[in-house]
């Protein structure tokens, strides 16, 4: 049994819809189908929320084209027998919208839960529409089995209760396919609707594949799997056809924006293959993704980049205790919510860096000023800094640290064509190498390494 996942840039249109009724009617089994809100409807959900608390969007006029986009979609392809009653179910939950989104514009506020309770539609939605649209096809609410918990004042998946439900939802073997929202939940103490989050869709997916021992995780987007490097900038880069689960992950942690890295974890602990594919190029292999490196070539796998980075530098004896000042930075972000990207150190000069978002930069350098408040004090730390206008640079491949002299590679590569490299580290993955250039400079830089590690390298 399979499950597959298919993004809004897949359910977005006709024509697109139409090739996910081709995808799934042509499964020898059934399957389970997860689908996201139609292709750009959560952020005009979310844009058309916000406006009308300030009363700065005609919600009437917002609804209107709602409204207009889901009934096209429903008159061209839902069949005739079935339209009636997909058309009352949409309005119903179009009208919910509407008087919320008229609450909202005569109190002016928009609270967090009534916008999650917004969000929710989308998702809601399209699976109704989707599970008409493939012949046989059966619906399930996700709100019944999704659950989620509070934690630190987030909304994070509940697990274990995911699995009992899920495995209630869904008898095994399936007798038709049937299709379902990512994304949304509901809160397992009070019923209230909740998401989860950036990525929510895949996640939903890879819960769903992990409780019930799927024989593998499918997820359809607009691309033809993982590329070696971001077509955009490298037009060469090729389809990477085989990669392990660190691997995938560390390409997503630095820029890769295939899948979102949560996703990974419930199929990774239970070894589910994931099958990258292309909604509009279904006949393309994609990219499959297992944990088996042995299999796998020992070229680079891929280059990719986070930009909008800053670094955050602390100076003095403290940081020649490196275990230390690394445990203790980590700890405090963790306890933040802030993801670090990546770590120097230097004994020489006495110092200890970490890479980050900008925009986490003013909190992450608030809190290493709290925790390391005694060493600031006595003078073993002389100080912290913060620099902007980064970008970091990633060489990925499992292993990649056994690779002789590719750190040395990498510098040299850089620094030869004039590109400053501001830190340079093996990083906390087994899988990864990194540098920090300025950011007017990483797209040359990713150029520069692309075609040094992988476009030199034949195609496997």
């Amino acid at each position: 049994m399979k499950v597959l996942k298919f993004g809004g840039t897949s359910v977005g249109t006709v024509e697109s819809l139409r090739n996910v009724k081709g995808i799934v009617e042509s499964l020898d089994e059934p399957a389970i189908v997860v689908v996201s809100a139609l292709g750009g409807l959560t952020d005009k959900l979310i844009a058309t929320a916000r406006g009308a608390a300030d009363g700065s969007v005609d919600h009437r006029a917002e609804m209107a084209a709602i409204r207009a986009r889901h009934q096209h979609i429903i008159d061209t392809l839902v069949p005739g027998q079935l339209r009636d009653s997909v058309t009352g179910r949409v309005n119903a939950m179009l009208n919910e919208l509407a008087n919320l989104y008229l609450g909202v514009s005569l109190i002016n506020e928009l609270p967090p839960k009534t916008l999650d309770r917004i969000v929710s539609f989308g998702e809601r939605m399209s699976s109704v529409i989707v599970a008409a649209i493939i012949d046989g096809a059966e619906h399930r609410d996700s709100l019944e089995f999704i659950k989620t918990e509070r934690w630190h004042d987030r909304n994070i998946a509940d697990r274990r209760t995911i699995e009992t439900k899920v495995r209630e939802q869904f008898g095994l073997p399936l007798k038709n396919h049937v299709v379902t929202g990512g994304f949304i939940a509901r809160d397992r103490d009070t019923d209230t609707i909740t998401n989860l989050g950036r990525g929510g869709s895949d996640f939903t997916a890879a819960l769903i594949a992990s409780a019930l021992d799927a024989d593998s995780l499918e997820i359809w987007t607009d691309v033809d799997g993982f590329m070696t490097a971001d077509p955009r900038i490298i037009p060469d880069a090729r389809v990477i056809p085989h990669m392990t689960f660190v691997e995938s992950m560390e390409l997503c942690l630095f820029g890769a924006k295939v899948i979102y890295p949560p996703t990974i974890y419930p199929v990774f602990n239970k070894n589910i293959p994931i099958r990258i594919l292309n909604t509009h190029n279904p006949a393309a292999p994609g990219t499959l993704i297992t944990d088996n490196s042995a299999e796998l070539p020992t070229t680079v796998r891929g280059v990719s980049s986070v930009r909008g980075i800053a670094m955050l530098t602390l100076t003095g004896q403290v940081t020649s205790n490196f275990p230390e000042v690394n445990s203790r930075t980590f700890n405090a972000m963790a306890r933040a919510g802030i993801d670090v990207l990546l770590v120097t150190h230097d004994d020489e000069s006495r110092s200890y860096s970490i890479s980050l978002k900008e925009s986490d930069a003013p909190k992450a350098a608030e809190i290493l000023r709290t925790e390391f408040a005694p060493e600031l004090s006595s003078g073993d730390l002389k100080g912290i800094s913060a620099d902007t206008g980064m970008a970091v640079l990633a060489v990925v491949r499992e292993g990649v640290r056994k690779l002789s002299g590719l750190g040395t590679r990498l510098l040299n590569t850089l620094t030869r064509e004039g590109i400053d490299v501001l830190g340079l580290s093996d990083g906390a993955s087994e899988a990864t190498v990194a540098a920090v250039v300025n950011d007017q400079d990483i797209i040359r830089a990713l150029q520069l390494v692309h075609d040094s590690v992988i476009k030199s390298s034949p195609a496997k």
